[in-house]
């Protein structure tokens, strides 16, 4: 049987349809061949379909059992829109162009009653209707441009009001092409035109257009509302642009940046899960698409929603993503209310799609008892079934339900294909294969995100119930911190309503039974004896379920703050609690403390004389000397923790004594606790057996890595690392340990001089045996390193070197393995990793950001980038680059996005700030204008001048480029940037540089080159200021004319020399009108005669200087004129 396509995990949400409206549609007679549907619109509480009989039929989504039939003698319904905020108005726009409103009156049970008839767009296409979110008033636009607001009087203000107050259609504005869409949230109204968007705020009625950039054809443009937990935060706005592209927006009408979706649209679609239709999945990818969204909705949260001839695509702009697109073919308008999607087909047929996670679209389908499509979609995304969070509402007993559901004989082949699903959930081994069947008939359960099963009887029986009550509280250990007290009562209510019975909980209970029906026959005098037993009794049992159920785990953050307080925990356990004599045995590594700490007297001693050492000015400002000092000490410090016997003997002790510390604080939490047999007694009591149990394979894993730790170096994950002190260090002493061990690193410092590597004249290493050693000394001594000097150190130091970096990261991977972070990274999407980095914040400037950052960007791509300029300036751009540094074009987008998320006033400080040191600048401005550029040969000719009108290309990090050479910077810089800019033929660059440095010979004849009159402005210092240049420009115009304007294609549109049709190109007529207009006609002339071109001069320059001539004598009139006239004032006050 040939397999078929599984859809990716990255999918977890699918468009369903699970209710057909054709029998709604055949009730309206709205799919006869004399009428169809021609607008739909939906709220809360309606579904308004349009008719092209003049007929509005609005339905109650409850149900769909009421509806109202509004009638219309102005021509067919052609757009309807419901109020949102208050649902008893609707307004909708006839073929004739009217616009009524219609108030519905079913608070008062009243009849429908028109309450305004608007004519404004009388004659002409309304094409679209929006109410405003708050007040009473609709807005308008139609195919002509015209935009206008109706304020909407009822009779809820009262009779008096509604005879004689009449409010008057607003025009609020006319844009220069069709209306496509309009949007308003927050007093802002949204208006998308064929060619642009625009921005008006309607209380203070001040207009913005969108972006510079025009378009032409149907792009839509939507809000995009701040989420909930956003707090201050302005909402967005998301314009559509050609090929496939949406500009991101602020709600000041400032463009942020653009999003290209036209690559991420090659996956191939993904099926409608429709009960008339069979899922069906091909898995090849299609070519990239370059489409136009003719309309964006806002949908749910995170979500915008277009739709075109092909298909309808669901984006998260934020994150640069596509959720999901699916082929739904002749699509006129789509009408959304949170996760609901009403189609309008055009012919007519109105279609209910709603947005799903997968485990919920299959959930609903067995609900309904669409058994054999539920099947199907179990095994199109198995992916997402298999999920943690899938499996939450997917328990196995739903699953195998649902396989008893189908037909063995006639769908055999979706039965296996179900069978293999339901085995890469459960474990297949016999133990657990006896327990699911011994438990089947008499027990429901489900399997947590640990993977523990949670069991609850169905017997009724009171020994049933409590052996419940120990397993049915078992869940994530970060869930059962953060959520203890809660929990529990929540746990205890859901076993009250499966069993129907009332569970009490004796407080002397004597006998406490496990899940699985395994009893304890013993009387426990205490709850540590209790539990000590009840670890002897499921060890075994445990060992051979452990590994396909899955253990708990200490939380990360629970773990941190129990070592924190691991001295002030040994005091409070001395005091309080008397263990029994085999724990007193196991405790044993806590009472050699004193000795290990003896044995650290040296090693306390030589870095006492080693820092007092390099306090002496004659070492500290000799690099050899401090060396010597480091190399002195670094022998007593591989004396310690170098040794690999003594290393593995340490950290085993370490462990066990952290083991039991933490062991001990868990049975002083029981001991101290409630004692009445509450469940949360016994979810302690879980806890800690699956906690002792852990405890031989921490020591097992910890004497592996310390294997590890003796071969050979080979690569940078080939060996562990040593994050943890192997023995209890004092907070000074490891402060003063930590200072000189990543002193070593900075100066190289790797070995006590034992003859790893030959040391070169200055006493440091070789290139490639210092790279070899530093990765070997991270490993060793990773808990005695400032992970920020270090980091610093590396991108300074070792920035040829990926093997340093890549070490650095395997440390701090190591180093955080159990975070939650590191652990929401297996089965979370990005937008809940970077919440979830978020809350954790602030991270300051933490190398534990960079870390996650590194798993974010090895997981997503170049995706993960752009939501990362949120964590500056804990992230700087130069940790970015070191992530990016196979592929620097992504480091430019993040670069480019950060600094266009400034306001323009800023941007310019914040890149100063970034260009730490100076040297970045060049290397940052390499790498911008060679990517995204144009070709070279475009710009730059044989001889390496610049083409004509190649300053016209598009560059895609030309703003970029542009701050970079604009910052102040020194001399030899700035020649270096020139030098650049010139290589690659960013010539707008150059020509600032040129005359930054005083260049200015250089500038104009590359804009003799480029043949673009508009280079010669007085804005930025182009024109010329002397005789001397002017006399330049005219050779260089007359030198390069023939060749520019007579001579093959070029860049732009200039044909001819010196004609009218070409009046800003570089030709002599041309430079000498610039001339006549700077200097005045009288002294252009005598210039022009001794530079022998006036006979190159046509008609057109005669008549110019003709008329400068004249405005020139009446401008000096003028003058005169009120001079005289001031004079006369002047006299006559002194009379």
């Amino acid at each position: 049987m040939a397999s078929a396509p599984i859809i990716p995990d990255s999918y977890n949400h699918v468009l369903a349809e699970l209710e057909c409206l054709d029998p709604l549609l055949s009730a309206l007679r709205l799919d006869s061949g004399r009428l169809k549907c021609t607008c739909i619109d939906v709220s809360k509480r309606w579904l308004a379909l349009g008719s092209s009989g003049g007929g509005l039929n609005l339905i109650q989504k409850d149900g769909w059992k009421q509806r109202l039939f509004l009638t219309h003698k102005e021509g067919a319904v052609s757009r309807v829109a419901c109020c949102s905020h208050d649902e008893d108005y609707v307004a909708v726009a006839t073929s004739q162009g009217l616009i009524v409103v219609w108030e519905l009156n079913q608070e008062r049970r009243g009849k429908p009653e028109r309450i305004y008839v608007s004519s404004e767009h009388k004659g002409r296409k309304v094409t679209a209707l929006r109410w405003d979110t708050a007040a009473l008033r609709v807005f308008v636009g139609d195919h002509v441009g015209k935009v206008s607001a109706i304020k909407i009087n009822t009779s809820k203000q009262g009779k008096a009001a509604a005879t004689f107050v009449m409010f008057p259609v607003q025009i609020i504005t006319t844009v220069d092409s069709r209306v496509v869409q309009l949007d308003y949230l927050d007093g802002r109204l949204l208006i998308s035109s064929l060619t642009r968007t625009y921005l008006c705020d309607t209380e203070r009625e001040k207009f913005w257009k969108i972006g510079n950039k025009e378009r032409d054809g149907e792009f839509g443009a939507c809000f995009f509302p701040a989420g909930k937990n956003s707090g201050n935060q302005q909402p967005l706005i998301y314009c559509a642009r050609p090929g496939s592209r949406m500009w991101e927006v602020n709600f000041d009408g400032e463009v942020q940046s653009t999003h290209q979706f036209k690559q991420l649209l090659s996956s191939p679609p993904l099926p409608v899960v429709s009960p008339s239709l069979d899922p069906h999945y091909t898995g090849s990818s299609c070519s990239p698409q370059s489409l136009s969204f003719p309309k964006l909705l806002y949908l749910t949260e995170h979500c915008v929603m277009t739709w075109t001839e092909k298909g309808i695509y669901i984006f998260l702009p934020q994150s640069v993503q596509v959720l999901l697109w699916s082929e739904v073919k002749d699509i006129q308008d789509i009408a959304v209310y949170k996760s609901e999607l009403f189609c309008l087909h055009t012919n007519g047929k109105v279609v209910h799609l709603s947005l799903l996670l997968v485990d919920r679209c299959i959930e609903r389908l067995m609900r309904r008892g669409f058994w054999t499509l539920a099947a199907r979609v179990c095994c199109l995304f198995q992916n997402a079934v298999i999920s943690c969070r899938a499996r939450k509402n997917l328990p196995l007993e739903r699953l195998e339900h649902l396989k008893s559901q189908l037909d063995a004989s006639t769908q055999q082949d979706l039965t296996l294909q179900l069978e293999g699903l339901i085995s890469k959930l459960e474990p297949l081994d016999s133990a657990c294969s006896s327990r699911r069947s011994s438990i089947s008939s008499h027990e429901s359960f489900s399997v947590l995100d640990s993977g523990i099963y949670r069991v609850i009887s169905r017997r009724g029986s009171q020994s049933d119930e409590d052996s419940n009550s120990l397993h049915s509280q078992t869940f994530s250990e970060d869930e059962r911190l953060k959520e203890f007290p809660a929990h529990q009562e929540d746990e205890q209510v859901e076993l009250d309503n499966v069993s129907h019975t009332s569970v009490t909980v004796e407080a002397d209970r004597n006998e406490t039974f496990l899940p699985f029906s395994i009893p304890l026959s013993f009387r426990s005098p205490s709850p540590l004896v209790s539990l000590q037993a009840v670890k002897e009794s499921v060890s075994s049992f445990v060992r051979k379920t452990t590994e396909k159920i899955g253990t708990l785990h200490i939380s990360p953050d629970a773990r941190g703050r129990q070592e924190a307080k691991d001295d002030e925990q040994l005091q409070e356990l001395n005091v309080n609690l008397e263990a029994p004599p085999q724990e007193k045995k196991e405790l044993k590594p806590q009472s050699c403390q004193l000795p290990e700490e003896d044995h650290l007297r040296d090693l306390k001693a030589a870095t006492a004389e080693a820092i007092a050492k390099l306090q002496d000015p004659l070492v500290l400002l000799e690099p050899q000397c401090m060396r010597r000092v480091l190399q002195e000490w670094l022998v007593c410090l591989e004396e310690k923790f170098g040794s690999k016997e003594h290393s593995a003997s340490a950290v085993k002790n370490h462990k066990t004594m952290c083991a039991e510390e933490q062991s001990a604080v868990l049975r002083e939490n029981l001991r101290l606790g409630p004692t009445d047999g509450d469940p949360k007694d016994k979810e302690r009591n879980s806890i800690l057996e699956n906690y002792t149990e852990k405890e031989n394979t921490e020591e097992t894993c910890v004497s592996k890595a310390m294997c590890e730790n003796s071969t050979d170096f080979k690569g940078p994950l080939d060996c562990g690392f040593q994050v943890s002190p192997p023995c209890v260090i004092e907070p000074d002493v490891q402060k003063d340990l930590v200072e000189l061990t990543t002193l070593c690193f900075e100066m190289s410092v790797f070995s006590c001089g034992s003859g790893d590597a030959e040391e070169s004249s200055d006493g440091s290493l070789p290139l490639a045996a210092s790279w070899t050693l530093g990765c070997r000394f991270m490993r060793s001594y990773f808990f005695l390193l400032d992970l920020k000097r270090l980091k610093q150190c590396i991108i300074t130091i070792h920035a040829n070197s990926p093997n340093v970096w890549e070490t650095y990261i395997a440390g701090l991977k190591e180093l955080t393995c159990h975070s939650p972070v590191a652990l929401a990274m297996e089965n979370e999407d990005m937008l809940k990793i970077l919440k979830l980095l978020h809350d954790l914040g602030p991270w300051d400037d933490s190398p534990l950001l960079l870390v996650h950052a590194q798993r974010l960007y090895e997981k997503f791509g170049e995706t993960a980038l752009r939501p990362l300029i949120k964590f500056h300036p804990s992230l700087l751009p130069s940790d970015i680059k070191q992530l990016c540094r196979n592929d620097p074009a992504h480091f430019l987008a993040y670069l480019d996005s950060l600094v266009k998320s400034k306001p323009e006033d800023k941007r310019s400080s914040l890149l100063r700030s970034l260009l730490q040191p100076e040297s970045v600048r060049l290397d940052w401005l390499r790498l911008a204008v060679s990517h995204d550029a144009p070709q070279r040969a475009n710009t730059v000719d044989v001889e390496g001048n610049p083409r004509p009108r190649s300053h016209l290309f598009t560059w895609g990090y030309s703003q970029l480029i542009l701050l970079l050479i604009k910052l102040p910077a020194n001399f030899v810089t700035k020649e270096k940037m020139t030098d650049i800019c010139k290589s690659h033929g960013f010539w707008t660059g150059y020509l600032f540089l040129c005359l930054e440095l005083d260049r200015r010979i250089e500038a104009f004849t590359s804009i003799a080159h480029l043949d673009d009159l508009s280079l010669l402005n007085g804005e930025d210092g182009s024109i010329p200021e002397t005789i001397e240049e002017w006399k330049f420009l005219l050779q260089l115009a007359q030198n390069h004319s023939t060749a520019f304007h007579h001579h093959g294609p070029q860049n732009g549109n200039a044909v001819s020399s010196g004609s009218p049709s070409c009046p800003d190109c570089i030709t002599v007529e041309n430079v000498a009108l610039l001339l006549a207009k700077a200097i005045g006609p009288n002294r252009a002339l005598p210039l022009l005669q001794e530079c022998g071109l006036t006979l190159e001069m046509s008609e057109r320059f005669t008549g110019v200087c003709e008329i400068l001539r004249i405005a020139e004598k009446r401008q000096r009139a003028l003058i005169q004129s009120m001079l005289e006239r001031c004079d006369r004032f002047l006299w006559s006050q002194q009379a």
